[in-house]
């Protein structure tokens, strides 16, 4: 191992250093996407739960439950207060996701208290968002905690203790399972979309058949449309598979329609061939499709929902996540699988990711073209 083995050594790493830099692919992926991936991580990326909404359902009206509520109202966590009248409209805030929780305070609370007998303590009900397990944990613990801070004033005045009472909605058993199968559902199908559709191109140029495409008689929409069905198809194969596996193996209930499923999985998958597409007809290589996969995927996992709720993020970040198809997919996932939405709540969530799915689309057909012509 003489002088000539570590020239020839340190020529080629040389070589390796000028070559990555030059190529302004390589150098964008490099420097700018991990900086953008830091931003987006340190703001998206907590496990504090903060602006909490509530919906309050005040059937007492009392000195002691205005009280209450008047602690939610003063504490940095919860965000905004929302007095109901009906059950009716307490089921819709929840339902509609609205708020995170509720809470319960029935017609008898100030009289209990007032009887001062420590046996029988006031009871009020706090009620979590099933389909949000673990950010609906931490805030009806929050909301408990107040409940148990202000009881012992309670119990020093009145010798009467108030007793939080936690049920969850849409998931009654707060199964953390329920949630996280659900969502692998939606995040399993966007991944085997997004690299069958980022490969294909990208796999042309580097097997040598791009040309012969170009040189076929086929037109530009008519390979777009090749390479966009193909994938489309195996993607949803798979869905229905893992939704049949996280059913049957797992036992997670199933509460919606099937078909709005399938309705809901064509589109969402749909706009996420466009984001494939377009990411295979700028990549040279697959090794360069692939990284474009990784940059897209972690910064849309995180502006979904699915580690920190959206609403913890900072205000031109939530406004951000309307563009990511994944959080309206899971949304749509969780709320088909645990719930049952209707369709008014399904076309809710479909309109953005048709607009979406008509945006990558186009984005893909025009980069796509160019690189024909």
């Amino acid at each position: 191992m003489g002088s000539g083995f570590l020239r020839r050594v340190f020529a080629l790493i040389k070589k390796e250093f000028i070559t990555t830099w030059k190529d302004p692919k390589s150098r964008s992926i490099i420097v700018f996407l991990p900086l953008m991936q830091l931003i987006i991580f340190a703001n998206a990326a907590t496990m504090e739960v903060k602006n909490i909404d509530m919906a309050v359902l005040d059937r007492d009206k009392s000195v002691e439950s205005r009280e209450l509520i008047s602690r939610y109202e003063s504490s940095p966590r919860f965000r905004h207060i929302y007095y109901m009248d009906t059950e009716v409209e307490l089921q819709e805030k929840m339902d509609n996701q609205e708020v995170q929780i509720g809470m319960y305070i029935n017609n008898d609370f100030s009289n209990s208290i007032k009887k001062q007998n420590p046996i029988e303590p006031a009871t009020l009900l706090i009620i979590g968002d099933g389909r949000q397990t673990n950010s609906s944990a931490i805030a009806t613990g929050y909301a408990s905690q107040i409940i148990a801070e202000y009881s012992q004033e309670v119990t020093q005045r009145r010798g009467t203790a108030i007793d939080a009472i936690v049920r969850n909605w849409f998931n009654p058993n707060a199964e953390y399972q329920w949630y996280v199968l659900t969502i692998i559902v939606a995040m399993l199908s966007v991944v085997v979309t997004l690299i069958l559709t980022a490969l294909s191109v990208a796999r042309e140029r580097e097997m040598g058949t791009f040309d012969q495409l170009i040189v076929s008689p086929l037109s530009s929409f008519e390979i777009l449309l090749g390479k966009t069905i193909t994938p489309l198809v195996i993607a949803m194969g798979m869905a229905c598979l893992m939704a049949a596996a996280v059913t049957g193996i797992f036992e997670v209930p199933f509460n919606g329609s099937f078909p709005m499923f399938m309705l809901s999985m064509f589109i969402s998958l749909l706009s996420i061939v466009g984001v494939g597409l377009f990411i295979s007809s700028i990549a040279n290589t697959q090794q360069q499709a692939i990284l474009y996969v990784m940059t897209f995927m972690m910064p849309s996992m995180l502006l979904s929902g699915f580690i920190s709720p959206i609403e913890d993020m900072p205000e031109a970040l939530q406004y951000f996540t309307y563009l990511n198809p994944i959080r309206f997919f899971m949304k749509l996932t969780r709320g088909i699988f645990l719930k049952g939405i209707g369709i008014e709540e399904v076309i809710v969530n479909l309109i953005p990711l048709i607009l979406i799915a008509v945006l990558t689309l186009t984005l893909a057909a025009k980069t796509f073209k160019s690189k024909l012509e």
